[in-house]
């Protein structure tokens, strides 16, 4: 019984500081979340007409430096689709139309000794852009800065290690059912 009043306390303590589920949870308390739980995510993967696929550069604490697919989580009672419409604002200042059927849902589980944003459920949306993403953000040369954008003929070696599961989809192949890299694995669900 004390463990359940302590545990209680500490939910209810939770509870006090996520003053809106629907537009993210407080850093420590996500960060927490995606330790007991997989997340869901929603990549883009957004072409031109010429076929060009559009990445993004990241690197921070969670991912080595490289281009990636912009994504983001869906938050609590977000739908998909709006996370969607998010992810292509937030990360490009661009607004995307997208087809309603994923090309490819994956599950991803990191290495073992990765607790902290270890396991995710990725869904993965062709789009197109409806407006041109931010200028400002256009990765022209030298080092790329956290957030640029460059669209890209092909994959590149500097893909993010987790996104190396969309690399034969990135070169207008068929999804690979299973990758594996020295950050985990990735099985293509459906």
């Amino acid at each position: 019984m004390i463990a359940n009043n302590a545990l209680l306390t500490a939910i209810n303590k939770l509870d006090k500081e996520i003053v809106d589920p629907n537009q993210g949870l407080p850093e420590e308390i996500f960060w927490f979340a995606s330790r007991i739980t997989p997340m869901v995510n929603v990549d883009l993967l957004i072409r031109d007409e010429t076929n060009q696929i559009l990445l993004t550069w990241r690197g921070d604490e969670y991912y080595s430096p490289g281009w990636h697919v912009p994504g983001g989580i869906v938050r609590y009672k977000e739908s998909m689709f709006e996370r969607l419409e998010k992810v292509a604002w937030l990360e490009l200042g661009a607004r995307v139309s997208y087809n309603q059927v994923p090309v490819a849902v994956n599950e991803v589980i990191r290495m073992p000794e990765r607790k902290t944003r270890g396991h995710f459920i990725s869904f993965l949306y062709e789009c197109k852009l409806e407006t041109n993403p931010c200028e400002d953000l256009k990765y022209v040369s030298g080092e790329p800065v956290s957030g640029a954008w460059k669209w890209h003929v092909k994959s590149t070696d500097k893909l993010i290690p987790v996104h190396q599961m969309y690399k034969s989809i990135i070169d207008g192949n068929k999804p690979t059912s299973f990758h594996k890299s020295d950050l985990g694995i990735a099985r293509l669900i459906a």
